[in-house]
């Protein structure tokens, strides 16, 4: 049983961690960076992964692939977190910044591939709870830029105004992927108030500057797995506070992940998203 004594020490550590969450951040071109090189290493991974002859999604190439397949194809979400290393091994940390790096898989009962895609480059944008507001702002053949209005709950509830450039592309009658960049990430001060405005890119609170998402689309008995990778870089916390920051943001980021997936499967049961 916690201590008497060891109570309030926990009770300052978590303000200090409130209060770093609620301080001004900046973002150091050292960071961007080790963003810059932690991107090439994945998507370097990624593109021998998606011409391999072994397997195409990055469940394929986990030590537990079987298992893991069949938990997806029973019609659970699984989510993991990840992590790329260096040519040699290492670990690619972001000075003054956190690289945080995650993979889901949900499968869509029902559509094929060829369904899937068309559906997401022609139709509506999928709806789910952390996107307040969206709309197309350009398409073009095999790509898009999109407007998403984002909100994220953590110790804090912070909200951004994004634009997005997704891509598409398909890898034989079964296979596709998409690739979503994020292009603008504009955190909204006050937000739905008359002092609402955009903070200067990279002079916020640091929760989410950078953000891109990879996903991959497999047909398979029953329908089609969706697989996303996402990769966001956010500020760093202090040492100290740390093991209270940390789980927090990881909760956080997995259950982001679960309600993209399940929200993009909802999607495809609706019935207006019926692929042509």
């Amino acid at each position: 049983m916690q201590s008497r004594r060891s109570r309030p020490v926990l009770v300052v550590i978590m303000l200090c961690g409130a209060a770093v969450t609620l301080a001004a951040a900046h973002l150091r071109p050292e960071a961007l960076v080790a963003w810059s090189a932690y991107i090439s290493a994945t998507e370097a991974r990624m593109a021998k992964e998606l011409v391999s002859g072994s397997g195409f999604l990055a469940i394929d190439f986990e030590p537990d692939e079987a298992a893991e397949r069949s938990v997806v194809l029973s019609g659970a979400v699984v989510v993991r977190k990840m992590e790329t290393l260096d040519a040699g091994g290492e670990k690619m940390d972001a000075p003054f910044a956190r690289i945080h790096h995650w993979r889901g898989d949900v499968l869509i009962p029902g559509r094929s591939v060829a369904q899937v895609v068309e559906t997401l480059q022609h139709g509506p944008l999928p709806g789910q709870e952390d996107v307040l507001q969206s709309r197309v702002l350009e398409r073009g053949p095999d790509w898009m830029r999109v407007y998403l209005q984002l909100q994220r709950k953590a110790l804090v509830t912070v909200t951004y105004n994004t634009e997005h450039v997704v891509r598409f592309a398909r890898y034989g009658a079964r296979r596709a992927t998409s690739t979503s960049t994020a292009t603008k990430i504009a955190e909204v001060s006050a937000p739905n108030t008359t002092e609402q405005r955009e903070l200067p890119i990279g002079d916020d609170r640091g929760f989410l500057w950078r953000l891109n998402a990879y996903w991959r689309y497999e047909d398979v008995t029953g329908g089609t797995i969706a697989e996303c990778e996402s990769v966001t870089l956010s500020r760093d916390v202090p040492a100290l506070v740390r093991y209270v920051v940390d789980p927090l943001v990881d909760s956080t980021a997995r259950e982001s992940m679960v309600r993209t997936l399940l929200a993009l499967r909802a999607h495809f049961a609706s019935a207006g998203a019926i692929g042509r």
